[in-house]
Protein backbone atom coordinates (compact mmCIF):
# COMPACT_ATOMS: atom_id res chain seq x y z
CA UNK A 1 0.00 0.00 0.00
CA UNK A 2 1.46 3.43 -0.85
CA UNK A 3 0.32 6.27 1.60
CA UNK A 4 0.60 9.60 1.05
CA UNK A 5 -0.52 13.11 2.39
CA UNK A 6 -0.53 16.48 0.92
CA UNK A 7 2.59 19.37 1.68
CA UNK A 8 2.23 20.95 4.22
CA UNK A 9 1.09 18.44 6.61
CA UNK A 10 3.60 15.95 5.17
CA UNK A 11 7.30 17.91 5.07
CA UNK A 12 9.92 15.29 4.63
CA UNK A 13 12.61 17.73 5.39
CA UNK A 14 11.39 17.22 8.98
CA UNK A 15 13.21 14.21 9.46
CA UNK A 16 16.11 15.81 7.76
CA UNK A 17 16.45 18.86 9.61
CA UNK A 18 18.90 17.52 12.55
CA UNK A 19 21.67 14.71 12.66
CA UNK A 20 20.26 12.79 15.44
CA UNK A 21 16.83 12.50 13.67
CA UNK A 22 18.81 11.57 10.46
CA UNK A 23 20.20 8.77 12.27
CA UNK A 24 17.17 7.44 13.87
CA UNK A 25 15.21 7.47 10.53
CA UNK A 26 18.21 5.88 8.59
CA UNK A 27 16.83 2.65 6.64
CA UNK A 28 20.30 0.88 6.36
CA UNK A 29 23.35 0.80 8.46
CA UNK A 30 26.85 0.41 7.09
CA UNK A 31 29.54 -0.52 10.47
CA UNK A 32 33.23 -2.39 10.60
CA UNK A 33 31.04 -5.64 11.17
CA UNK A 34 30.38 -5.65 8.11
CA UNK A 35 33.62 -5.70 6.69
CA UNK A 36 35.39 -8.68 4.96
CA UNK A 37 39.12 -7.49 4.15
CA UNK A 38 40.67 -9.48 0.91
CA UNK A 39 44.27 -9.82 0.90
CA UNK A 40 47.01 -10.57 -1.41
CA UNK A 41 50.12 -13.24 0.09
CA UNK A 42 53.19 -14.55 -1.68
CA UNK A 43 56.18 -16.44 -0.16
CA UNK A 44 59.03 -13.29 -0.64
CA UNK A 45 60.28 -11.55 2.41
CA UNK A 46 59.19 -8.04 1.12
CA UNK A 47 56.17 -6.36 0.89
CA UNK A 48 55.19 -5.67 -2.91
CA UNK A 49 53.15 -2.48 -4.46
CA UNK A 50 50.20 -3.86 -6.93
CA UNK A 51 50.91 -1.00 -9.51
CA UNK A 52 47.34 -1.22 -10.56
CA UNK A 53 45.57 -1.36 -7.14
CA UNK A 54 46.99 1.83 -5.17
CA UNK A 55 47.33 1.00 -1.62
CA UNK A 56 47.20 -2.75 -1.98
CA UNK A 57 50.26 -5.06 -2.02
CA UNK A 58 50.95 -8.84 -1.82
CA UNK A 59 52.00 -9.34 1.84
CA UNK A 60 54.76 -11.02 3.34
CA UNK A 61 53.21 -13.65 5.58
CA UNK A 62 55.22 -11.61 8.39
CA UNK A 63 53.22 -8.60 7.03
CA UNK A 64 49.68 -10.53 6.82
CA UNK A 65 50.30 -11.28 10.45
CA UNK A 66 50.54 -7.80 11.11
CA UNK A 67 47.33 -6.83 9.19
CA UNK A 68 45.36 -9.04 10.44
CA UNK A 69 46.33 -7.88 13.96
CA UNK A 70 45.77 -4.18 12.63
CA UNK A 71 42.27 -5.79 11.19
CA UNK A 72 40.95 -7.11 14.63
CA UNK A 73 41.70 -4.02 16.52
CA UNK A 74 40.12 -2.15 13.89
CA UNK A 75 36.96 -4.45 14.43
CA UNK A 76 36.98 -5.82 11.41
CA UNK A 77 35.73 -9.39 11.62
CA UNK A 78 37.04 -11.82 9.32
CA UNK A 79 39.73 -11.51 6.32
CA UNK A 80 40.07 -13.58 2.76
CA UNK A 81 43.21 -14.78 1.57
CA UNK A 82 44.46 -14.58 -2.22
CA UNK A 83 47.67 -16.36 -2.87
CA UNK A 84 50.48 -15.22 -5.62
CA UNK A 85 52.17 -18.36 -6.55
CA UNK A 86 55.71 -18.69 -8.39
CA UNK A 87 55.61 -19.65 -12.13
CA UNK A 88 57.62 -22.31 -10.77
CA UNK A 89 55.16 -23.64 -9.16
CA UNK A 90 52.16 -23.20 -11.63
CA UNK A 91 51.10 -26.48 -13.74
CA UNK A 92 47.98 -27.65 -16.01
CA UNK A 93 46.92 -29.58 -13.11
CA UNK A 94 47.47 -27.39 -10.05
CA UNK A 95 48.82 -29.66 -8.25
CA UNK A 96 50.33 -26.37 -5.91
CA UNK A 97 46.68 -25.89 -4.96
CA UNK A 98 46.47 -28.68 -2.55
CA UNK A 99 49.87 -28.98 -1.41
CA UNK A 100 49.46 -28.74 2.50
CA UNK A 101 52.65 -26.97 2.60
CA UNK A 102 51.96 -24.24 0.02
CA UNK A 103 51.95 -20.72 1.24
CA UNK A 104 48.06 -20.34 1.34
CA UNK A 105 48.46 -22.80 4.16
CA UNK A 106 51.45 -21.31 5.92
CA UNK A 107 49.86 -18.30 6.18
CA UNK A 108 46.17 -19.61 7.75
CA UNK A 109 48.27 -21.39 10.27
CA UNK A 110 50.11 -18.51 11.05
CA UNK A 111 47.09 -16.20 11.24
CA UNK A 112 45.24 -18.22 13.48
CA UNK A 113 48.04 -19.26 15.86
CA UNK A 114 48.93 -15.47 16.01
CA UNK A 115 45.23 -13.62 15.89
CA UNK A 116 42.77 -16.07 16.65
CA UNK A 117 39.42 -14.16 17.18
CA UNK A 118 39.67 -13.37 13.60
CA UNK A 119 37.82 -15.67 10.84
CA UNK A 120 39.90 -16.54 7.85
CA UNK A 121 38.45 -17.07 4.82
CA UNK A 122 40.50 -18.41 1.46
CA UNK A 123 40.09 -18.54 -2.14
CA UNK A 124 39.07 -22.41 -3.70
CA UNK A 125 40.13 -21.76 -7.53
CA UNK A 126 42.42 -22.95 -9.70
CA UNK A 127 43.49 -19.71 -11.84
CA UNK A 128 46.74 -18.67 -9.43
CA UNK A 129 48.00 -22.28 -9.89
CA UNK A 130 47.52 -23.56 -13.56
CA UNK A 131 49.53 -22.50 -16.38
CA UNK A 132 46.91 -21.53 -18.43
CA UNK A 133 45.53 -18.78 -15.85
CA UNK A 134 42.22 -20.46 -16.27
CA UNK A 135 39.29 -21.12 -12.93
CA UNK A 136 39.83 -24.46 -13.78
CA UNK A 137 41.54 -27.97 -15.48
CA UNK A 138 41.27 -28.21 -19.32
CA UNK A 139 40.85 -30.43 -22.15
CA UNK A 140 43.19 -31.00 -25.07
CA UNK A 141 40.99 -28.39 -27.10
CA UNK A 142 41.15 -25.40 -23.64
CA UNK A 143 38.05 -26.39 -22.27
CA UNK A 144 37.43 -25.65 -18.88
CA UNK A 145 36.28 -29.03 -18.02
CA UNK A 146 33.67 -29.44 -14.91
CA UNK A 147 33.65 -32.64 -13.15
CA UNK A 148 37.60 -33.35 -13.57
CA UNK A 149 38.31 -29.46 -11.66
CA UNK A 150 35.49 -30.53 -8.71
CA UNK A 151 37.73 -32.96 -8.29
CA UNK A 152 41.15 -30.92 -7.37
CA UNK A 153 39.11 -27.98 -5.85
CA UNK A 154 37.60 -30.48 -3.48
CA UNK A 155 41.59 -31.74 -2.75
CA UNK A 156 42.17 -27.72 -2.34
CA UNK A 157 39.38 -27.33 -0.18
CA UNK A 158 40.19 -30.01 2.20
CA UNK A 159 43.71 -29.29 2.31
CA UNK A 160 42.65 -25.73 3.41
CA UNK A 161 40.14 -27.02 6.00
CA UNK A 162 43.08 -29.11 7.92
CA UNK A 163 45.20 -26.14 7.81
CA UNK A 164 42.79 -24.31 9.76
CA UNK A 165 40.98 -22.24 8.05
CA UNK A 166 37.19 -21.58 9.21
CA UNK A 167 35.42 -20.42 5.66
CA UNK A 168 36.28 -21.92 2.12
CA UNK A 169 35.28 -19.85 -0.81
CA UNK A 170 34.51 -21.56 -3.90
CA UNK A 171 34.90 -18.86 -6.47
CA UNK A 172 35.69 -21.22 -9.89
CA UNK A 173 31.97 -21.16 -10.50
CA UNK A 174 32.20 -24.70 -11.74
CA UNK A 175 28.34 -26.69 -11.02
CA UNK A 176 28.15 -28.60 -8.49
CA UNK A 177 31.04 -27.96 -6.61
CA UNK A 178 29.66 -26.52 -3.68
CA UNK A 179 27.91 -30.11 -2.77
CA UNK A 180 30.73 -32.25 -3.60
CA UNK A 181 32.95 -29.78 -1.04
CA UNK A 182 30.12 -29.83 1.38
CA UNK A 183 30.43 -33.76 1.69
CA UNK A 184 33.96 -33.97 1.39
CA UNK A 185 34.26 -32.04 4.66
CA UNK A 186 31.64 -33.98 6.05
CA UNK A 187 33.01 -37.32 5.74
CA UNK A 188 36.36 -35.42 6.73
CA UNK A 189 34.85 -34.34 10.27
CA UNK A 190 34.80 -30.87 9.23
CA UNK A 191 31.49 -30.10 9.92
CA UNK A 192 31.85 -26.75 11.06
CA UNK A 193 33.63 -25.47 8.17
CA UNK A 194 31.80 -22.97 6.51
CA UNK A 195 31.41 -22.84 2.98
CA UNK A 196 30.96 -19.04 1.06
CA UNK A 197 30.40 -19.94 -2.61
CA UNK A 198 30.72 -17.46 -5.09
CA UNK A 199 27.06 -17.82 -6.29
CA UNK A 200 26.70 -14.97 -9.07
CA UNK A 201 30.09 -14.21 -10.12
CA UNK A 202 29.99 -12.41 -13.39
CA UNK A 203 32.29 -12.42 -16.79
CA UNK A 204 32.81 -8.66 -15.49
CA UNK A 205 35.54 -6.49 -17.12
CA UNK A 206 36.42 -5.17 -13.67
CA UNK A 207 38.91 -7.56 -12.48
CA UNK A 208 41.60 -7.10 -14.43
CA UNK A 209 43.76 -5.77 -11.50
CA UNK A 210 42.88 -8.66 -9.49
CA UNK A 211 44.68 -10.90 -12.21
CA UNK A 212 47.53 -8.70 -12.06
CA UNK A 213 47.74 -9.34 -8.01
CA UNK A 214 47.50 -12.76 -8.27
CA UNK A 215 49.67 -13.10 -10.92
CA UNK A 216 47.56 -14.72 -13.43
CA UNK A 217 46.84 -12.23 -16.11
CA UNK A 218 50.23 -12.90 -18.00
CA UNK A 219 49.18 -16.92 -18.02
CA UNK A 220 45.45 -16.14 -19.18
CA UNK A 221 46.98 -13.99 -22.08
CA UNK A 222 43.78 -12.91 -24.65
CA UNK A 223 41.55 -15.82 -23.32
CA UNK A 224 38.24 -15.72 -21.30
CA UNK A 225 36.48 -16.58 -18.77
CA UNK A 226 33.07 -16.49 -20.68
CA UNK A 227 31.98 -20.29 -20.52
CA UNK A 228 31.76 -20.27 -16.80
CA UNK A 229 31.48 -17.31 -15.60
CA UNK A 230 28.24 -15.63 -15.82
CA UNK A 231 26.64 -13.25 -18.71
CA UNK A 232 26.19 -9.90 -17.34
CA UNK A 233 22.99 -9.40 -19.04
CA UNK A 234 21.44 -12.23 -17.18
CA UNK A 235 19.56 -11.89 -13.51
CA UNK A 236 17.37 -14.89 -13.69
CA UNK A 237 20.17 -17.20 -13.86
CA UNK A 238 21.56 -15.92 -10.33
CA UNK A 239 18.62 -17.25 -8.54
CA UNK A 240 19.11 -20.50 -10.15
CA UNK A 241 22.50 -20.68 -9.47
CA UNK A 242 22.49 -19.70 -5.86
CA UNK A 243 19.34 -21.74 -5.67
CA UNK A 244 21.86 -24.53 -5.98
CA UNK A 245 24.61 -23.01 -3.93
CA UNK A 246 21.77 -23.18 -1.17
CA UNK A 247 20.84 -26.76 -2.09
CA UNK A 248 24.22 -28.33 -1.59
CA UNK A 249 24.91 -27.14 1.49
CA UNK A 250 26.74 -23.28 1.03
CA UNK A 251 26.40 -21.05 4.55
CA UNK A 252 26.55 -17.76 2.92
CA UNK A 253 26.83 -16.48 -1.08
CA UNK A 254 28.59 -13.87 -2.67
CA UNK A 255 27.58 -11.55 -5.82
CA UNK A 256 29.94 -10.14 -7.77
CA UNK A 257 31.24 -7.58 -8.45
CA UNK A 258 29.30 -4.99 -6.43
CA UNK A 259 28.08 -1.55 -7.20
CA UNK A 260 27.23 -2.29 -10.84
CA UNK A 261 25.00 -5.05 -9.72
CA UNK A 262 22.76 -3.80 -7.03
CA UNK A 263 19.83 -5.36 -8.84
CA UNK A 264 21.65 -8.63 -8.15
CA UNK A 265 22.47 -7.98 -4.74
CA UNK A 266 18.16 -6.93 -4.11
CA UNK A 267 16.81 -9.88 -6.17
CA UNK A 268 19.00 -12.62 -4.29
CA UNK A 269 18.78 -10.43 -0.56
CA UNK A 270 15.05 -10.95 -1.29
CA UNK A 271 14.80 -14.74 -1.89
CA UNK A 272 17.95 -15.94 -0.67
CA UNK A 273 17.70 -17.62 2.86
CA UNK A 274 21.29 -17.34 3.34
CA UNK A 275 23.54 -14.31 3.89
CA UNK A 276 24.43 -12.52 0.73
CA UNK A 277 27.27 -11.12 0.39
CA UNK A 278 28.83 -8.77 -2.56
CA UNK A 279 32.50 -8.34 -3.48
CA UNK A 280 33.43 -5.04 -4.21
CA UNK A 281 36.16 -5.74 -6.62
CA UNK A 282 39.65 -4.79 -7.61
CA UNK A 283 38.36 -2.39 -10.24
CA UNK A 284 35.53 -0.88 -8.51
CA UNK A 285 38.23 0.07 -5.99
CA UNK A 286 41.22 1.06 -8.51
CA UNK A 287 38.98 4.08 -9.87
CA UNK A 288 37.65 5.31 -6.72
CA UNK A 289 41.17 5.23 -5.34
CA UNK A 290 42.51 6.91 -8.53
CA UNK A 291 39.70 9.14 -8.99
CA UNK A 292 40.35 10.59 -5.68
CA UNK A 293 44.58 10.82 -6.40
CA UNK A 294 44.12 13.07 -9.41
CA UNK A 295 41.41 15.26 -7.70
CA UNK A 296 38.23 14.50 -9.61
CA UNK A 297 36.68 13.35 -6.38
CA UNK A 298 36.98 15.49 -3.37
CA UNK A 299 37.93 12.43 -1.21
CA UNK A 300 38.20 8.52 -1.25
CA UNK A 301 36.27 7.65 1.74
CA UNK A 302 33.15 9.70 1.74
CA UNK A 303 32.59 8.18 -1.84
CA UNK A 304 33.52 4.52 -0.83
CA UNK A 305 31.01 4.90 2.52
CA UNK A 306 28.44 6.03 -0.16
CA UNK A 307 28.96 2.87 -2.73
CA UNK A 308 29.25 0.51 0.68
CA UNK A 309 26.02 1.79 1.72
CA UNK A 310 24.38 1.39 -1.05
CA UNK A 311 25.05 -2.34 -1.12
CA UNK A 312 23.72 -2.78 2.45
CA UNK A 313 20.31 -0.80 1.30
CA UNK A 314 20.60 -3.62 -1.34
CA UNK A 315 20.50 -6.39 0.90
CA UNK A 316 24.03 -7.05 2.13
CA UNK A 317 25.17 -9.06 4.99
CA UNK A 318 28.42 -8.05 4.59
CA UNK A 319 30.95 -6.99 2.03
CA UNK A 320 34.01 -7.62 0.79
CA UNK A 321 36.30 -4.72 0.25
CA UNK A 322 40.07 -3.63 -0.55
CA UNK A 323 38.98 -0.28 1.34
CA UNK A 324 37.90 -2.51 4.79
CA UNK A 325 40.75 -0.72 7.49
CA UNK A 326 40.92 2.46 5.72
CA UNK A 327 36.92 2.48 5.75
CA UNK A 328 37.11 0.82 9.76
CA UNK A 329 39.64 3.73 10.49
CA UNK A 330 36.88 6.31 8.73
CA UNK A 331 33.66 5.21 10.67
CA UNK A 332 35.84 5.32 14.01
CA UNK A 333 36.17 9.38 13.24
CA UNK A 334 32.75 10.19 11.71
Amino acid sequence: MMWSSQYPYSRLRRNRKAQWSRDITAESTLSVKDFIYPLFIHDKEEDLDISTMPGVKRLSLRSLVEVAKQSRDAGIPAIMLFPAVDSSLKSLGAEEAYNPDSCICKAIQMVKAAVPEIGVMADVALDPYTTHGHDGITDDEGYVSNDATVEVLVKQALTLAKAGCDVVAPSDMMDGRTGQIRKALEAEGFVNTQILTYAAKYVSNLYAPFRDAVGSKNNLKKADKKTYQMNFANSKEALMAVSQAVNEGADMVIVKPGTPYLDIIKTVSDHCPLPVIPYQVSGEYAVMKLAAANGILAAFEPVMFELLLGMKRAGASAILTYAALEMAHYLAEV
